[in-house]
């Protein structure tokens, strides 16, 4: 099949962002696609590295082998990934403004809502195979050391603004530790002792200086790859509008201090269901609410909001979406 250079415009980006997707391409880059004759019917193009990337209020140099290897890696995986970081920035819409306030009320840099994005995919009800659970992915005694409630009927873990709360108490304590954020940042996966002993042991100054397993290794570099998709969506391909962004859906409080031995029950008498009561307090984790003497503020979904009848206009970030036209 012969290939006009429209069809290898469209091969590069999906039409509309073409030749920005990832990289630029030059005139004479387009005439040897054509030339080659691809036998697909799209294209995969590298993401372009940058000397440097801005974490916190840093410059993270990226010109050495190993971070320039490793932040590649995380950047292409985050970029042909495209279903799922595609849903990342959706769920972004409605949980960033929940998270930035309280990050900032905390002095804690917005950098960190990141690390929520790859802790958890911005799910609220998720559990690791650690059995971390919820957004921020609070092991049991960590979070009970922070200040969050479990019993057999809560679990705070999945509260996003407590979670949030207490992710940002640990920051704080990791913070006053290290002095430096990407310490901080690799600590929240690994543990404070693991990155204090190993930092002694292999006598560096960086964290992304050290030898540690795989999964800690990449982390960090997966913060600042996704904060970098995030910033620049349709440099690498993701073209979203207004309407395409998960709304935030207004709720009002009810709070008791009794306990609720029948959720269901409860929920048709707020006049919702027991699903929608689930998933807007994600942190009941029974069919019954055992309160132990404490008071405990459900939200509930006002019935209107609750559906897209009109196209979503709420954009939390600008950069997120192209023009709805």
């Amino acid at each position: 099949m012969r290939l006009s250079k429209n069809n290898v415009l469209c091969f590069l980006g999906g039409g509309v962002i073409g030749l920005t997707a990832c990289i630029s391409i030059g005139s004479e880059d387009v005439g040897k696609v054509i030339e080659s004759r691809p036998v697909v019917s799209s294209m995969t193009v590298s993401p372009e590295i940058p000397e440097s990337v801005p974490f916190c209020g840093k410059l993270i140099d990226l010109t050495r082998y190993n971070r320039r290897e490793a932040y590649d890696r995380e950047l292409s995986s985050f970029t042909y990934f495209h279903s799922t970081t595609m849903l990342l920035i959706k769920r972004a819409n409605r949980y960033f403004p929940v998270i930035e306030p309280i990050l900032k009320a905390n002095g804690i840099p917005d950098d960190f809502k990141y690390l929520a994005v790859i802790e958890s995919h911005l799910d609220p009800r998720v559990t690791s195979p650690a059995r971390a659970v919820g957004m921020w992915q609070l092991m049991e005694g960590t979070a009970r050391d922070y200040g969050l409630t479990i019993t057999p009927t809560v679990d705070e873990r999945c509260h996003v603004e407590k979670a949030t709360e207490a992710a940002c108490r640990y920051l704080k304590a990791a913070y006053a530790k290290y002095g430096n954020w990407v310490s901080v940042a690799a600590s929240y996966n690994a543990g404070m002792g693991r990155i204090t002993g190993e930092l002694d042991k292999q006598d560096v100054d960086s964290s992304l200086d050290l030898w540690l397993v795989e999964e800690t290794s990449r982390y960090v570099y997966r913060i600042m790859a996704i904060k970098q998709i995030f910033e620049h969506p349709s440099k690498y391909g993701f073209v979203l509008r207004s309407r395409d962004l998960y709304k935030r859906i207004a709720t009002r409080e009810v709070t008791v201090n009794k306990d609720i031995p029948n959720l269901a029950v409860f929920a048709k008498g707020q006049g919702i269901t027991y699903a929608d009561l689930k998933r807007f307090n994600p942190w009941l984790r029974d069919r019954k609410l055992v309160t132990g003497g404490k008071s405990y503020t459900l939200a509930i979904p006002l019935e209107k909001e609750m559906y897209y009848k009109k196209p979503n206009t709420e954009v939390h970030d600008p950069a997120w979406v192209v023009s709805d036209r």
